[in-house]
């Protein structure tokens, strides 16, 4: 995923000199072709991420349009009250890319896991949130956020992932994507949980259960009309995201449901349990753990009599 937002970050930024990439002292192999081409577009602030924030705000409320990369959380919960504060209250021009959401860094720990800034990022006012699911919705998603005017976060895997569309027609900021039409379960996930939303669905049809699949790159604006009608027209909803289920995708999704006058959909969140992963291990191994694989989904199902 962070190869491909740079390439297409490249081709944008040959069309518009304006545009400045800051990054926090990291993705020398990632970033090199863009600092490369682009000496006048890009900082290195250094392990120093609240000031890259107010640096970035800066260089937007001066006409830049602004791209700041950086690990997790580190341009997230370590930079809070400056994104807060500088960037979301003046709606400012700043989009924050996060490399390694989730369970990315699985073997770094808990400083590493990014599983509470959806909801962090998704509660502060003006602030877009995008999550794509595979490489194509990031190639979309990065153009969507430079045509947007004010603040966005986008959140990527850290490489590796794969392409599952093989075209996105009309990609919308705020509207979700539909990957498989069913009738007997719609299944709603985000970001790099696109990949176990799949394989659920996969094993979902052995076991003679045909379900929709959809996803979402965007979790803020939501696709609230979406939401309505799959809550009108299916029993079961499940929302896959690799976060805390507190405050996170799932939620969004609640908060619609709850205000909706009738329906007759029953909404499952499968994300974190509004725990800490105290363990280590690859984003594969700690799907497994938590319970958030295709698998473990599916024996939740069951357990439950959902199917």
């Amino acid at each position: 995923m962070r190869d491909r937002f740079v390439r297409e970050l490249i081709e944008i930024a040959r069309k518009d000199k304006d545009v400045v990439l800051l990054t926090g002292d990291l993705g020398f192999g990632v970033l090199q072709p863009y600092w490369e081409e682009f000496p006048n577009q890009f900082v290195n602030v250094g392990i120093a991420e609240q000031n890259m924030l107010g640096i970035a705000a800066g260089l937007a409320m001066n006409g830049k349009k602004v791209f700041v990369y950086s690990i997790g959380n580190f341009p997230t919960l370590r930079a809070i009250e400056f994104i807060r504060n500088d960037i979301a209250y003046h709606n400012a021009n700043v989009n924050i890319v996060c490399v390694g959401g989730g369970f990315a860094y699985g073997s770094a720990g808990m400083s590493h896991h990014a599983t509470e800034d959806i909801a962090i990022m998704r509660a502060l006012p003006n602030m877009v949130v995008m999550t794509p699911g595979d490489l194509l919705e990031v190639q979309e998603a990065t153009k969507a956020i430079y045509n947007h005017n004010g603040p966005c976060y986008l959140r990527l895997g850290k490489g590796g992932e794969k392409q599952f569309h093989s075209q996105i027609n009309n990609f919308e900021i705020g509207k979700a994507i539909e990957f498989k039409n069913g009738k007997d379960i719609a299944i709603l996930s985000c970001g790099v949980m696109m990949e176990e939303a799949i394989e659920l669905a996969e094993l979902l049809e052995k076991e003679n259960i045909n379900p929709s699949l959809f996803t979402f790159p965007s979790v803020k604006p939501i696709d609230k009309c979406l939401i309505e009608k799959l809550a009108q027209d299916n029993n079961i909803i499940l929302s896959l995201e690799e976060h805390n289920i507190v405050g996170g995708f799932g939620s969004a999704i609640a908060e619609i449901m709850a205000e909706m006058p009738n329906h007759k959909a029953r909404l499952i969140r499968i994300g974190l349990n509004d725990e800490f992963t105290s363990i280590v291990g690859t984003q594969k191994y700690l799907r497994q753990h938590y319970n958030i694989s295709a698998d473990k989904i599916l024996k939740r199902l069951k357990e439950e009599k959902v199917i």
